[in-house]
């Protein structure tokens, strides 16, 4: 469902931290003491360009902060690097891999290390690799994308809002095409991949909020998709034409089902392919 425009004041003031409630009240003349809540009650009816403004103005410092440690042309070229992609252990069941496979399996002490150095180092080395590539790739692309004109991002961790676009909360979702899609399925019905994501969710991570999905894919090879990650000025231009353009609307209502239970949602999507 689309949100009110007071629902949508009442998100945006919830996704400052504190502190920043707090100064923004100041700028703004507003009684600043007061818990959180109170200061977003304080607030709901401000004009909502006043609170665009200052979070706009406030990531900014974020991403300051953030480019203290290295630049962004800096951690694209530490991206290069990356010359292999590939997990080597599931995601989220590393410690099973160690208890089924070694802790359990081996019985003498030097088998155990043996084994460990033989296969585990790798498998952990790669998981790590593809981990850290898999973060930084995409903190780069959500910084770009938060920074569009007509893009208002959030200040804090807010679950199931990472930006507002067209008036609208979106839990900005960066992945690459599944493997029971080919492209040219998922280019002639993105609402069937659209509806594949959200049922194909993992259950501990269960969300049936507003999305945005950013689906990469290699068009000649799907396995070297994640090269096109770091493609970031051709990523980044792709980002910017959809932006440019794209409205939010009715049409964009998904409905899906979860573990017996149907959902109704607004979800955009857009297929970065090259």
């Amino acid at each position: 469902m689309l949100v009110s425009k007071k629902e949508l004041a009442n998100l945006k003031l919830r996704a400052i931290k504190s502190d920043d409630l707090k100064e923004l009240a100041g700028i703004l003349g507003v009684d600043a003491r007061g818990t959180a809540t109170n200061l977003i009650k304080k607030l709901i009816n401000i004009p909502q360009n006043k609170i665009d403004e200052f979070i706009k103005k406030k990531y900014q410092t974020q991403i300051k902060e953030r480019q203290k440690l290295i630049s962004d042309e800096a951690l694209k070229q530490e991206l290069l690097k990356v010359k292999e992609f590939r997990w080597g252990v599931v995601q989220g069941q590393l410690d099973q891999k160690i208890q089924t496979e070694y802790v359990r399996r081996f019985v003498r002490y030097e088998d155990l290390i043996n084994g460990v150095k033989s296969k585990l180092h790798d498998d952990i080395t790669h998981y790590v690799i593809a981990t850290w590539y898999n973060h930084w790739t995409t903190v780069l692309i959500e910084d770009h994308i938060s920074q569009h004109p007509k893009v208002i991002p959030t200040l804090k961790n807010n679950f199931g809002v990472d930006i507002f676009f067209d008036n609208q909360p979106f839990d900005l979702k960066i992945t690459y095409l599944p493997k029971d899609f080919t492209l040219e399925k998922a280019l002639k019905n993105p609402k069937d991949l659209i509806i594949w994501l959200y049922e194909n969710q993992g259950a501990q991570r269960f969300g049936a909020d507003n999305r945005f999905f950013v689906v990469l894919a290699s068009k000649n090879n799907l396995e070297e998709s994640w090269k096109l990650k770091r493609d970031f000025d051709f990523v980044f231009s792709e980002i910017d034409k959809f932006f440019d353009n794209a409205l939010v609307s009715t049409k964009d209502e998904i409905v899906f089902s979860f573990k017996k239970k149907t959902y109704t949602t607004i979800s955009k999507i857009l297929i970065i392919y090259k």
